[in-house]
């Protein structure tokens, strides 16, 4: 998609709430929605379509823990590391996956924007513990190595779908 066909359709979704300030929280939603993140541009873009200040939009897309500024991957995987899946060795599946798709603590996204790795406190799947989350599709009783082999399943399913 190219820049311009970016910012139309950032202006669609700003010209469907009615360039309206107080609705800077859905508009951010409508953008991360469509982006899966909030590009720096088009977060600038919106400032000065809706007339509030770079630092009031910047100031809410960082408050929200709903909102991401960086780019990620196409999935998402989330690893509880609750006190149930904790106790049961989480840790081991979250450097499974550090490995697996080279990532670690500051860098989240794999370099082939494939996947997103993310450490949530709680999942509320505690019955099966330890838990992964891709996307929205929910895998408990997880271990290090059924971890690899989900990930070595997607990449090979993507592998095929190329």
């Amino acid at each position: 998609m190219g820049t311009a066909e970016r910012f139309e359709k950032v202006s669609a979704i700003i010209e469907k709430h009615g360039r309206e300030a107080h609705k800077l929280i859905p508009i951010l939603q409508e953008i991360q929605e469509e982006y899966s993140y909030l590009p720096e541009d088009l977060m600038l873009y919106l400032a000065k379509e809706i007339g509030v200040p770079a630092a009031s939009v910047y100031g809410v897309a960082t408050f929200y823990a709903h909102f991401t500024l960086e780019a990620k991957g196409k999935y998402i995987i989330k690893v509880c590391d609750g006190t149930a899946c904790h106790v049961k060795k989480s840790e081991g599946i979250l450097k499974v996956l550090e490995e697996e798709l080279g990532l670690d603590k500051k860098k989240r996204t794999s370099d082939d924007m494939l996947f997103t790795l993310e450490t949530v406190a709680c999942l509320g799947a505690c019955g099966l513990a330890p838990v992964v989350v891709v996307n929205d599709k929910v895998h408990g009783a997880m271990t290090p190595e059924k971890t690899r082999e989900l990930i070595q399943a997607i990449r090979k399913e993507e592998a095929e779908n190329a």
